[in-house]
């Protein structure tokens, strides 16, 4: 984010252009975040941790903004941090504070003038919203600014303030989440951490006045954190954080293979009647797996369609939006290789073709006489194809008019 990109109400310069462009970052910082179900799970007390052993070890760590809520395990943690002191924003009697970005810009940029340790701001509740008349209306936007200015971020949020998720927690708990963040900061960080606690521990530690003052205990039982409701949130933090892995990182085996975390189905669709019957079967063994549906249909480059044969590819593609998958159209002279470059690009587990005396495939016939020359498509896909499942679908048998 470039430094004029924002302006004030008042039509202002943003955020003190001041040092930080007079000192370009050589890269972009990294984005780490503690997510966790609910409030009181420990996610700044996580990070605060993790702090404290980075700089043992040398890195520069300084706390950006940090929200304790009276909790003394908190504060007490943070002790020993340098913690940046917030921006005072006067309103008539009363005096508001938020965290100062240009502060931390200040501090930082002249600090690495003069050394190359690495540095890492901790910044507390990135959904919140910032005081009126800040240069930036949320938080997440201060650390856009931050990482762009080549510093790292260690930053904590709840799973219900995820944007995507706003109208299923509404009916999960009853409570319309006001502060959210966009799903991309959480999909463009470098690091996704689950603080994790099981239900009725966080409620042990909301009774013991550890989360929030005595007088709101009884009243946060009684709404958001009843157990049926911390339940399905922390199923939501997991699942989200599984899919965040499956999207950023693959595991490996110790032969140093790729392996796929989440299951992915692809179908292989043709010009033969029964693509549509795969589909369907396809979609079944997807939703029965909850993964997501990926059909193709490889075409010949050195074929043209006829009407009827394009008519029925994109039933097959209107079918598989249907079923809220994806349709991918190549072209490829060999369907073999074309089916497992896709199957490596989009990281696919399971994979489901026809069978049929006769295989067509993107307008091409095999006859029996060319299956023994060259193999057919089934043996050529179990040799390309490497920890992936193949799945032959025989035909349903075509009865003729009498």
């Amino acid at each position: 984010m470039s430094d004029n990109s924002n302006t004030n109400s008042a039509g202002t310069a943003p955020l003190n252009s001041v040092s930080y462009s007079l000192y370009p970052a050589r890269r972009r910082g990294k984005h780490k975040i503690f997510i966790g179900m609910a409030p009181g799970v420990g996610k700044t007390y996580r990070m605060l941790e993790e702090g404290h052993a980075l700089k043992h070890e040398g890195i520069d760590v300084v706390v950006g903004l940090l929200e304790t809520h009276g909790r003394k395990e908190t504060a007490q943690k943070a002790e020993g941090l340098e913690i940046i002191a917030r921006k005072q924003y006067p309103r008539g009697e009363l005096t508001l504070t938020d965290m100062d970005t240009d502060a931390i810009l200040k501090r930082c940029l002249a600090t690495s003038r003069f050394a190359s340790t690495p540095q890492l701001i901790l910044i507390d509740e990135l959904a919140h919203t910032n005081v009126p008349d800040s240069p930036r209306e949320k938080r997440y936007e201060d650390v856009e600014v931050v990482l762009a200015a080549g510093i790292d971020v260690y930053s904590t949020m709840n799973v219900q303030h995820l944007e995507s998720l706003n109208d299923l927690v509404a009916r999960i708990t009853g409570v319309v989440v006001r502060e959210r963040v966009p799903d991309r900061i959480l999909n463009e960080a470098d690091e996704v951490v689950l603080v994790d606690v099981t239900p009725e521990t966080l409620q042990e530690r909301l009774l013991e006045g550890k989360i929030y003052a005595p007088q709101k205990i009884q009243q946060s039982l009684d709404n958001f954190f009843q157990r049926r409701n911390l339940i399905a949130l922390r199923e939501l933090a997991l699942r989200e954080v599984a899919d965040n892995v499956e999207e950023n990182a693959i595991a490996t085996t110790p032969n140093g293979q790729f392996c796929n975390i989440h299951e992915r189905v692809l179908v292989c669709v043709s010009t033969y009647p029964n693509s549509v019957q795969l589909l369907r079967r396809a979609a079944r063994l997807a939703n029965y797996m909850n993964a997501p549906l990926y059909t193709l249909f490889v075409a010949d480059p050195e074929r043209f369609l006829t009407k009827e044969e394009s008519l029925h590819i994109h039933t097959c593609e209107k079918l598989c939006n249907e079923f809220e998958g994806t349709f991918l159209r190549v072209t490829n002279s060999n369907i073999a290789n074309a089916i497992a470059q896709v199957a490596e690009k989009y990281r696919i587990t399971q994979i489901v073709i026809g069978e049929s005396q006769r295989t067509s495939f993107g307008g091409a016939l095999l006859t029996r006489w060319q299956m023994l020359l060259k193999g057919s498509l089934t043996q050529k896909l179990v040799r390309l194809l490497k920890n992936i499942d193949l799945h032959i679908i025989a035909s349903e048998k075509m009865v003729s008019p009498k």
